[in-house]
């Protein structure tokens, strides 16, 4: 029997960890439960108004969030506040994000490369960019994430 998984991540800000990884992989970040958001609305607006209700204090609102994939496939991203910062290790795991499949070299890196652009407009970091080297590598762009977490354009 397989089995679900979820991608946990530490973060200092994990609303603002959110939102970037929502965007960047066209996630939706869920309401809270029996709510909904309406066309066009801020969902963090959704869960302020929520958390105010339910009595959370406004300084425990941004110690956890989450991005779903709205279709079902892919893995649920969650967020969880944590008091330390990030170390300056390299990461033994990190994401692969899919961003030119079944394109290859000049054509593949433009492909990339358009990601890149988009994914540091909204608030990633270009680190190095790897040439295709066939027959075993295609190519990719290391980027890091808001906070620093890394991952690649492949």
């Amino acid at each position: 029997m397989s089995r679900t998984i979820q991608v946990t991540f530490d973060a200092h800000d994990p609303e603002t960890l959110s939102r970037f990884w929502a965007a960047a992989l066209g996630y939706v970040n869920p309401p809270p439960p029996g709510r909904e958001v309406a066309p066009g609305q801020d969902p963090f607006e959704v869960w302020h108004e929520f958390l105010r209700e339910v009595g959370v204090p406004e300084s425990q609102w941004n110690t956890r969030s989450a991005a779903d994939d709205p279709d079902g496939d892919g893995p649920r991203l969650f967020f969880q506040q944590v008091p330390e910062g990030r170390t300056a290790a390299k990461n033994r795991v990190h994401l692969d994000l899919r961003a030119a499949p079944g394109l290859q070299s000049d054509e593949r890196m433009a492909a990339l490369e358009a990601e890149c652009e988009r994914l540091v407009g909204l608030g990633a970091t270009r680190v190095e960019r790897h040439e295709p080297a066939p027959p075993m590598a295609g190519g990719h762009i290391v980027m890091t994430d808001p906070e620093g977490n890394e991952f690649c354009l492949d």
